[in-house]
């Protein structure tokens, strides 16, 4: 059996025996499961490109596709450009149109490959002074190439419009410009300021309350070019408030990366579908998990999923904008991808005692897929922080 000696919170280097059982990969199609499921997924930087990585994004473009192909084979739709892949936070709105362009691509190339891609304002610097107008004409621009490359979209929030919007009425004229022009459902992101603080006080106001009422106002609104939105407050009970009273016809994506499993399951007035970050990250549990509640088997559903949600709750703690260092890092304890290295250096972003507690959250949620190759590689991350 594997040890490795890892640091505590106690100041010791003690003896960890690693005793998971790792989830086995099984090839699945997103038509075996009845829920619909994406993955936000990562971006695999390039740890050769000769760039500054805080300020030059450089990716590792067969890696990165490589690992949307793993995705598509157990099942799971690739949400793409989002902020799992640094979006805001590294990669640009013409990284991310590339990125976009070539994952579309993929898709094409196979007939089981779930899609969504991002579409937002990140090109528009936020600026108080911004109209409606200038805000709905940045994201047409975004709706527009997604939809012009033959992709659906994810309406992605609006820094622009945080910062320059007067009331809760400019959201609804930004979104329902924005809505009248797409040509397919599209699905809304609700991005909590845990995730992005510059989204505080989104749909005008700082209470969710009084927030969730001004978007369920737009949804109503524009239900038939909604699909549906995926919330991400980390809050299970404004999630189901907000579920409860969604119009007929728009699904509710869970985005709670603290409490899907019991989301995704439902109560006896409805379920959550799935738009995780943490999908990246344990994708052959969820995938087991998601068969395993289409055959009816809900106790094989929580026993596959319930012990992932202690290692999401920790890859996800505050400040939760770093949560992508963790996912990148367990990409590359599992062999995904043979560095470390991140889009705007954020694997510096969390401390050694937090990848150690990763790593032990990871084995006993079966998220290690090779425990030998983890140990390994685990140890030589350790070597380099400075632990004997």
């Amino acid at each position: 059996m594997t040890e490795i000696r890892l640091p505590t919170d106690a100041g010791r280097v003690e003896p960890y025996r690693l005793a998971g059982t790792p989830v086995p990969l099984e090839r699945r199609s997103a038509a075996d499961f009845n829920r619909v499921a994406y993955a936000a997924a990562h971006v695999v930087a390039d740890p050769l490109a000769p760039s500054d990585p805080w300020l030059e994004p450089a990716i590792d473009w067969e890696a990165t596709l490589r690992f949307r192909h793993r995705l598509w084979d157990l099942g799971l739709g690739v949400a793409e450009a989002m902020d799992t892949a640094q979006r805001g936070m590294g990669l640009s709105w013409p990284d991310a149109q590339e990125l976009i362009r070539r994952s579309l691509k993929e898709a094409r190339s196979r007939d089981d490959a779930l899609i969504a891609c991002g579409a937002g304002t990140d090109h528009l610097a936020p600026d108080p002074a911004l109209s409606p107008g200038d805000i709905a004409a940045a994201y047409e621009a975004q709706t527009g190439f997604v939809e012009g490359e033959g992709g659906r979209v994810i309406l992605m929030a609006s820094r622009a419009l945080a910062a320059a919007a007067r009331s809760p009425d400019d959201y609804l004229e930004v979104y329902g410009r924005v809505l009248s022009g797409v040509r397919s459902p599209v699905i809304i992101h609700w991005l909590g300021e845990m995730f992005d603080p510059a989204l505080e006080g989104y749909w005008g106001s700082r209470d969710h309350g009084r927030a969730m009422d001004t978007c369920l106002a737009m949804i109503e609104a524009n239900a038939a070019k909604i699909d549906g939105i995926k919330i991400s407050l980390l809050s299970k009970d404004k999630e189901i408030a907000m579920r409860r009273r969604l119009p007929a016809g728009v699904r509710m994506y869970t985005g709670d990366d603290f409490n899907y499993a019991e989301l995704i399951a439902g109560d006896e007035e409805g379920h959550s579908d799935a738009l995780l970050g943490i999908f990246d990250a344990i994708a052959p549990a969820a995938s087991q998990a998601l068969a395993s509640l289409s055959r009816g088997s809900l106790n094989e559903f929580h026993d596959t999923l319930e012990p992932t949600v202690a290692l999401s709750r920790h890859i996800f703690r505050a400040p939760t904008r770093f949560y992508k260092t963790g996912v990148v890092f367990l990409a590359w304890l599992n062999g995904l991808q043979s560095h470390f290295t991140m889009v705007g250096g954020q694997e510096s972003a969390r401390s050694t005692l937090h990848f150690s507690e990763l790593f032990r959250l990871a084995d006993r949620a079966g998220a290690l897929a090779e425990p030998d190759l983890a140990a390994r590689r685990m140890g030589r991350f350790l070597e380099l922080r400075g632990v004997a």
